[in-house]
């Protein structure tokens, strides 16, 4: 699906990465990053069997690679991956600091021989983040493995901070476009979260960064197997997620469509 063009034709998730390249890095964020990157992604198998959807090759070079530049040219310092499945070859071959970015690694899964005998447990996306909290400190962006999401972080941030609220989703006024429009987004507020019911007032969906204060997973027990959608769904009840609306669209790698349509935004143009 094409994306909407400016008068001068370029896709506005480009004039983004063109700025990125013209101007000076942003200041640095205090707050890090977990990246969602345990899953087995088995909609890009068999590419998947061998490698984990982070080394996923888009533009010639690991998609993991294009993550921590963006994030880096919008101030993140630090990053902490939720990995499993493979995921000690996304230790070897990104280590402790790339891209500007210090990386720390929190297992799902207990080690790869394990997942691969089938003998580790999947602690769903909630899961993973509480196993992660040693790591994140008290406050955290969350990002799911596969997103590509070219918008500013600061404001995100800045937003969650004066909404005085545990948590925080971004939002993208979708109209059922990209994918199922699941949100229904109001002054501020997210009012309703659901995957599965469509409701005709559903104007936006989750855009794939959301926002937390470690306290929402107190309730959590350790090694307890659970999903941030649950999580979202609990705020939501308590009118305890905050939203944000944001103006770019997202990409995201974890179909085959989606991959080639990232391959396409992130290749590199010739230069005119």
């Amino acid at each position: 699906m094409k994306e909407p063009q400016s008068r001068a034709g370029v896709p506005p998730a480009q004039r983004a990465l063109q700025r990125e390249q013209s101007v000076a890095p942003c200041p640095a964020l205090e707050i890090p990053v977990a990246i969602l990157a345990g899953g087995l992604a088995t909609r890009l198998r068999p590419v998947t069997e061998k490698i984990p959807k982070s080394l996923v090759p888009v533009a010639g070079r690991p998609f993991l690679a294009h993550q921590l530049e963006m994030l880096q040219a919008r101030g993140i310092r630090r990053v902490v991956l939720c990995i499993g499945f493979l995921g000690e070859m996304i230790q070897r071959e990104f280590g402790h600091e790339a891209h500007g970015i210090k990386l720390d690694y929190s297992f799902d899964s207990p080690r790869q021989s394990e997942a691969t005998a089938g003998g580790g447990k999947l602690l769903g996306t909630g899961g993973a983040i509480k196993r992660a909290l040693s790591l994140l400190g008290t406050e955290f962006f969350v990002l799911y493995g596969d997103s590509y999401l070219p918008i500013e972080y600061a404001p995100v941030a800045e937003s969650f901070h004066r909404s005085g609220k545990p948590g925080l989703m971004t939002v993208y006024r979708n109209e059922g476009k990209y994918d199922t429009s699941n949100v229904v987004f109001r002054d501020g507020e997210i009012v309703v979260y659901d995957k599965k019911a469509k409701l005709p007032e559903m104007r936006h969906i989750d855009y794939g960064l959301s926002l937390f204060k470690a306290s929402v997973f107190n309730a959590y027990a350790a090694g307890q197997v659970f999903d941030l959608a649950e999580v979202m769904g609990k705020l939501v009840q308590a009118r305890q997620l905050a939203g944000y609306e944001v103006p770019e669209r997202f990409y995201e790698m974890g179909s085959p469509a989606g991959l080639a349509e990232l391959e396409e935004l992130l290749k590199p143009k010739p230069v005119e």
